[in-house]
């Protein structure tokens, strides 16, 4: 239990550190530290569980590093993660880079926590990230019925009001979990006031919800700090975005990664969410007691 804050203290704001362990891109060529299989990224996530992660955002890759959908991979991910990081936030991707859409939710019968939800499409470097109205909605309605707290990604501002329809047809609650992401290229670029932009209007059209930023590579810090500077929820870090800690050094860890966003929350005057906080702040099941 984390002891009450001195009278006439400000109470300090807990943040969630989420961190995104592998993603769909990276490959061992571009960092050795990038978790592939499942045991490498229960390990990496133990790493950064102890580091001071909260959430964490899984991707599974096959044998040889292309992306997966297959149930049995986040099973085992999931099952490992369970055991060894006591009340994390589990969070599955259903994006689709390199995946068949009829499959990207298919890991949901798991119930993780969380899942990811992209409300519209957009144009990555390589491809086109589509997300077609019935797919977005049936992977909502999925969501809802099976408990999965959706995280909602924002790659350019009419993805929110994609997001508000639906909650219209109820298939989102009022108060959802938003991340903007930023620095994508063809997408929206790294500029603060595009934070603004965004979340000036997340806010008008959800007034309840909890949100926070992703900055793509090197933006990944700056992102950070703009999004603390302005309250956010959470934070996200790990080698999915970003593999290196500067110009000159890749990242030895998403554990190293997961220590600098500590040190950003702290120098913001925050501090790191428990397991406990996190989840009440976006809205999961509480721990389970065992």
């Amino acid at each position: 239990m984390q002891p009450s804050e001195p009278v006439g203290r400000k109470r300090v704001k807990p943040v969630v550190i989420a961190v995104a362990i592998t993603g769909s891109v990276p490959r061992k060529t571009d960092n050795p530290a990038v978790p592939i299989t499942p045991t490498e990224q229960i390990e990496s996530t133990r790493q950064a569980f102890e580091a001071g992660a909260t959430l964490v955002h899984i991707h599974v890759r096959n044998d040889d590093e292309t992306p997966s959908s297959d149930p049995e991979r986040f099973a085992a991910v999931q099952a490992g993660i369970v055991r060894h990081c006591p009340g994390m936030i589990i969070q599955f991707s259903t994006g689709g880079r390199g995946r068949d859409p009829s499959q990207r939710s298919s890991a949901l019968a798991l119930r993780p926590d969380m899942a990811s939800l992209a409300t519209g499409s957009v144009n990555f470097p390589a491809i086109v990230y589509e997300n077609h109205t019935v797919l977005v909605e049936e992977m909502a309605d999925k969501m809802r019925e099976l408990g999965i707290r959706p995280e909602i990604e924002i790659f350019d501002l009419s993805h929110l009001h994609s997001a508000r329809r639906l909650v219209d047809k109820g298939l989102l609650d009022e108060q959802p979990h938003i991340q903007f992401v930023l620095g994508v290229q063809n997408a929206l670029p790294a500029e603060e006031r595009l934070l603004d932009i965004l979340l000036k209007e997340a806010k008008h059209l959800f007034p309840n919800c909890t949100w926070t930023a992703a900055g793509i590579g090197r933006q990944q810090a700056k992102v950070m700090d703009w999004a603390l500077a302005r309250g956010a929820d959470a934070v996200r870090t790990g080698l999915e975005d970003n593999i290196r800690t500067n110009k000159e050094r890749l990242a030895s860890s998403n554990a190293e990664l997961v220590e600098h966003a500590v040190l950003a929350v702290e120098r913001h005057g925050h501090r790191i969410a428990t397991p406990e906080e996190a989840r009440a702040l976006l809205g999961c099941q509480p721990v389970a007691i065992p």
